[in-house]
């Protein structure tokens, strides 16, 4: 019987109302159920005293189906703090995707921080908000938190004794698109500097790029994440200015990018751009193209060759930093 008939579909329904939580026959509002205690657990530190830059917010509707680990209606956006129980003295910003529509903390937050965390890396999960919930500047919104989230970064790197110059990001599909946009435009200004934390340096020292999402527009772009960003009709110069392709210059850090060939919903081509850009421009550039893995794999299954970048990134990750640290002695 297939998935939509309808008495399958009643049969699931019915099961569902049945379960804690769920609407009842008394018509009881739904609980929502909680993000994962791992997430909810971890420090949250506020990005913002008071009003993110430009204001605005505006509530959405969450789907009904929508699960906890997809966050939406992100009114103060902050940094959820990962600490590995021996650090390694660097640090990873890490930038969960969701289409700017929502966040996977998920797979794309709590399970790579784990993996890192073992590998000594201190990680900051950034709650960044979501340009189509009201904000002012709907295209400057994401980069604003991620520029802000990476100072942040740096400045607890050196109260914290840590490396403050092996920092790095990492994002997934359209938080791969926010880490290029940081990687090229660390230095954009797209907010007035509000404390001595706005004049510390938002230049990565290392990218990775996940199944990102680099066009801005047709043929390869992802048509939600763009849409998301820049409005239904946004100007070619609004197209451009978010295309991060576009924006590779010599000051572009080292750049590790990842994805499977048969991702049908951010397509190959994206990292492919990234990657001519990155040539083209001198710069240093990894690329593993997986046969196999579609899109949203996060960590991946170890079954798979998906499943084993988190140390290939480690490995790579240590040769970039080692290029950079100073002389011993």
């Amino acid at each position: 019987m297939a998935l939509g008939s309808f008495p399958l579909r009643a049969a699931l329904l019915l099961s569902l109302a049945l379960l804690p939580g769920t609407v009842a026959a008394q018509g009881k509002v739904a609980e929502r159920p909680a993000p994962p205690v791992a997430w909810t657990g971890a420090p949250f530190v506020p990005l913002w005293t008071g009003t993110p830059p430009g204001g605005g917010f505006r509530r959405v509707a969450v789907p009904a189906d929508s699960p906890a680990t997809f966050l939406r209606n992100i009114e103060q956006p902050g940094l959820r703090l990962f600490r590995p129980a021996h650090a390694n003295g660097a640090s990873v910003l890490v930038i969960p995707g969701g289409a700017y529509d929502f966040l996977s903390i998920g797979n794309e937050g709590v399970d790579i921080s784990q993996r890192l965390n073992a590998l000594g890396y201190t990680v900051y999960v950034l709650v960044y908000r979501l340009p189509g919930e009201g904000w002012a500047n709907r295209s400057d919104v994401p980069l604003q938190d991620a520029q802000r989230g990476l100072r942040m970064v740096r400045a607890a790197a050196m109260k914290d004794g840590l490396d403050p110059h092996r920092v790095a990001v990492l994002g997934f599909s359209a938080g791969g698109h926010l880490a290029a946009t940081l990687e090229t435009d660390f230095a954009q200004t797209v907010y007035p500097a509000r404390d001595a934390t706005d004049r510390i340096d938002a230049r990565p020292d290392a990218t990775a790029l996940i199944y990102p999402v680099i066009a801005a527009k047709p043929p390869f772009t992802h048509a939600l994440s763009a849409e998301r960003l820049l409005g239904k009709n946004p100007s070619a110069a609004a197209v451009v200015r978010r295309s991060p392709a576009d924006h590779v210059t010599a000051t572009t850090p080292p750049t590790f990018l990842l994805h499977a060939m048969d991702d049908g919903a951010v397509v190959p081509d994206n990292s492919m751009a990234m990657m001519a850009a990155l040539r083209r421009a001198g710069r240093p550039v990894e690329a593993h193209f997986l046969a196999e893995g579609g899109h949203g794999f996060g960590v991946g299954s170890p079954s798979l060759p998906a499943g084993h970048w988190v140390e290939t990134f480690d490995h790579w990750l240590q040769r970039e930093f080692a290029k950079t640290a100073p002389p011993a002695g």
